[in-house]
């Protein structure tokens, strides 16, 4: 899902900033502001001389890759649809331009018809409408004028359209035009150089403006235990921060820094042996911004310490307080997070102790919606990921709402969806309807009527990310002939006080699961610091084993939304004895201190020699989300063995040997190059075919193949109820409810009981009589 935060933006700032771009295209010199300066707009320098600057024509995106679901689809005689794009701090753009794919009604007045390309409310080109080109798609080439493209941009399209020169209908069939979502924009850009402030964090190492993957560069003198743990909150937390846009993390080893752009370094010790940098004296854990020495408009953010523990203090003052530090360096005087973290209390996530407030979700703008045409409500959530919904109730909805009642026969409604499948939907009743109900007085077009409605919906349809979407369809009136006018002055809004309620609902989980691992970092993400995670690495880790621990640690931070300021890391075998964990194991090349698991793992990638097992999986041709999570289970049923000098990466999940429950994911390849596929599969994107799923996935190229499937043990805990009907089911499938078993026999003992008081009151009556 594409997300734009598009805040507002008043019209003096819009203009300020467009002077300010213009006279940085044109040389004029912008001083250095120094700390506590805004940093998006006055605190930067423009490089002087024209030829010193970097032009890039990197930004390609497409209307869909900026939020456009679907073609706008433009109807009536004035309507229009766009899109959102933003520029990062330290870019100012020197040219755009949109290639535009459209297709119009062969029945428009060619004379009063045409499409408007509007840049920040500006009419960027209009486009006539000839005759001989309606009904053909078509491209065109539009120059939008540069010095308009500001931080936050507005991209729309406007169609205008007649099909008469008498009395028409505003919304007339024949009035169409249709955009295109594949239409391409495309900018170059000028560098900007950023000051040395920490102020800006987390730019420009990350800027929330821009839509790409981040990657980012993690630069080392040395990559040991105690480093990578620090590295391991860093990217947790540049992983939280880049959300929906992935982040990966190339890595340097022996301080080589990289030739062009940003990065973050460690450095443990008083000298730092990286070329270009000079060596830190240090009092206590600290951290800079220093340019990049290859890239001037590079920067480099140190993390320093004198030893592991002072430069975990560094990399953990650095996540949780950057928003309070300032000027080009900070010495860390002391880190203390004042409380533990709890289970399943990550950010991200839906709390399961109280009902949530859509309010809490969203901010207010998004839950309105305007007009006749207006997008769909959507509210995204991110569910625990071991909620378990097997023969349980739906979830609840507490869903409020307003609308504006129409005058006359409509029938308008409001649809509930959810993930686009449909739910339910209300009426919007009309004033006259609301008086023949009894309401209370609607006199007028534009009041708003509050409603209230109680939704559920099943818990497997939420699970594990979802949208819930609310879709205002206004009926248009139609008035007669001549008398048609449209009155675009409806409103609809979902109120911020509607809840969702998770209450109720076990964690509880068939395991292995390594769908919820890839999309929700489960069991690993339970604890949003992962203080109950160790991940463990060869005793000489190759950079590609690094760089997929750290691309782990951003997914990771991505599906919770928090640092990972209390992940373990270990080296080598010893790390394999940490009971008390949750592992993550990542192995290439020479796996043989892995032997002890030789009996439980399901596959094997030894230099040339590989072993797999396979089941019924390879074979399942649509992936299905059921209550009963026993039903996608997929035993094996073979076992594969084979020499091939061929590039392939695996997931395997199973349980620690050392303590019942706990989890153990090993992420392993045959060789370093080979490791790449794995991080790479975390990702995803376009071309990849196949998810991570099941016990066993293998990888090769953007092939991701599930081979297995089997649920060996269970995480999290059942009251004893629920576990003797969960244990009983697994021997007679069709066995009802418990509940209902318990009701019938409750019945039985309590129909038998009575019959045997009546027959002993009968056999009394007797011998009281005598």
């Amino acid at each position: 899902m594409k997300i734009s935060d598009k805040p507002a933006r008043p019209v003096w700032s819009t203009v300020f900033t467009a002077l300010l771009m213009v006279g940085a295209l044109g040389s004029v010199h912008a001083q250095t502001a120094g700390p506590g300066a805004v940093p998006d707009s006055v605190a930067l320098s423009v490089e002087p001389p024209a030829k010193a600057r970097e032009t890039r024509s990197d930004y390609v995106w497409t209307l869909e890759d900026l939020g456009a679901r679907r073609p706008f689809r433009l109807n009536g005689v004035d309507t229009s649809d766009r899109s959102y794009f933003d520029i990062r701090a330290d870019e100012v753009v020197n040219r755009a331009q949109l290639t535009l794919g459209y297709t119009y009604s062969p029945s428009l007045i060619t004379e009063l018809s045409h499409i408007n390309v509007l840049l920040n409310e500006v009419v960027a080109m209009t486009l006539p409408v000839p005759k001989a080109s309606a009904g053909k798609f078509q491209e065109q080439r539009i120059d939008l004028p540069a010095p308009l493209v500001t931080e936050f941009n507005e991209l729309e399209v406007q169609f205008i359209g007649h099909y008469t020169l008498e009395c028409e209908d505003p919304l007339h069939s024949s009035l169409w035009a249709n955009i295109s979502n594949q239409s391409t924009l495309e900018l170059s850009v000028d560098r900007l150089v950023l000051p040395n402030d920490l102020a800006i964090l987390p730019r420009p190492f990350f800027d929330q403006r821009d839509r790409r993957r981040l990657e980012l560069p993690f630069v080392f003198t040395r990559a040991d235990a105690g480093t990578l743990e620090s590295a391991g909150i860093m990217a947790s937390w540049f992983g939280a921060l880049a959300s929906y846009r992935g982040a990966s993390f190339p890595v340097s080893l022996n301080g080589n820094l990289p030739e062009k752009g940003n990065a973050i370094v460690f450095v443990s010790g008083n000298n730092p042996e990286i070329p270009g940098l000079a060596p830190t004296h240090l009092s206590g854990p600290a951290v800079k911004i220093v340019p990049n020495p290859k890239d001037q408009y590079g920067k480099l953010l140190v993390v320093m310490g004198r030893d592991h523990a002072e430069l975990k203090r560094a990399a953990q003052a650095l996540v949780l307080g950057q928003n309070a530090l300032s000027g080009s360096t900070a010495t860390i005087t002391g880190v203390t997070e004042l409380e533990p973290r709890k289970p399943y209390d990550a950010p991200n996530w839906l709390r399961t102790d109280r009902p949530v407030k859509f309010g809490e979700l969203v901010p207010p703008q998004a839950l309105e919606a305007v007009g006749y045409g207006a997008q769909p409500v959507r509210i995204p959530l991110r569910m625990p990921p071991d909620l378990f919904g097997w023969r349980s109730k739906a979830v609840p909805i507490d869903l409020r709402y307003t609308y504006s009642p129409q005058i006359g026969v409509v029938d308008s409604t409001l649809i509930f969806d959810v993930n686009e499948q449909f739910q339910r939907s209300f009426p919007l009743l009309s004033v006259a309807q609301l008086k023949t109900l009894g309401q209370k007085e609607v006199g007028v077009f534009n009041d708003v009527m509050p409603a209230r409605a109680r939704l559920q919906v099943p818990l497997e349809r939420l699970m594990r990310r979802s949208e819930l979407q609310y879709r205002y369809m206004y009926d248009y009136i139609k008035e007669g002939h001549c008398r048609d006018v449209i009155i675009d002055n409806v409103r609809g809004t979902i109120d911020p006080e509607s809840t969702i309620d998770l209450r109720g609902y076990p964690h509880f989980m068939p395991m292995p699961d390594l769908a919820a691992f890839s999309e929700t970092g489960f069991p690993f993400t339970r604890m949003a610091d992962l203080s109950e995670t160790a991940v463990v690495l060869g005793s000489s880790p190759a950079m590609e084993d690094i760089s997929t621990y750290l691309t782990l640690l951003g997914r990771f931070g991505e599906s919770t939304g928090y640092p990972a300021t209390a992940v373990s890391v270990a080296l080598g075998q010893g790390g394999l004895a940490l009971a008390d964990k949750d592992l993550v194991i990542i192995a290439s090349g020479d796996q043989s201190w892995l032997s002890q698991y030789d009996e439980r793992l399901p596959a094997v990638l030894q230099e040339a020699r590989k072993r797999f097992t396979t089941s019924d999986l390879q074979y399942k041709s649509r992936d299905w989300i059921t209550p009963d999570p026993r039903e996608v289970n997929r035993p094996v049923r073979a076992e594969v063995a084979y020499s091939s000098d061929g590039a392939n990466a695996i997931f395997a999940g199973f349980e620690s040997g050392l303590q019942p429950g706990r989890s153990i994911v090993l992420i392993a390849a045959g060789d370093a190059a080979s490791q790449m596929l794995a991080g790479q599969a975390l990702l995803g994107g376009e071309g990849y075919e196949g998810r991570i799923q099941g016990s066993l996935v293998a990888v090769h190229g953007k092939q991701i193949s599930p081979l297995v499937a089997d649920q060996t043990y269970t995480v999290g805990y059942l009251d004893p109820w629920r576990r003797l009907e969960w244990t009983l089911v697994k021997y007679w499938p069709g066995m009802p409810p418990l509940r209902n078993v318990a009701i019938v026999l409750g019945l039985i003992l309590g129909i038998a009981l009575l019959l045997a008081i009546s027959r002993w009151l009968r056999r009394r009556k007797p011998e009281r009589a005598k």
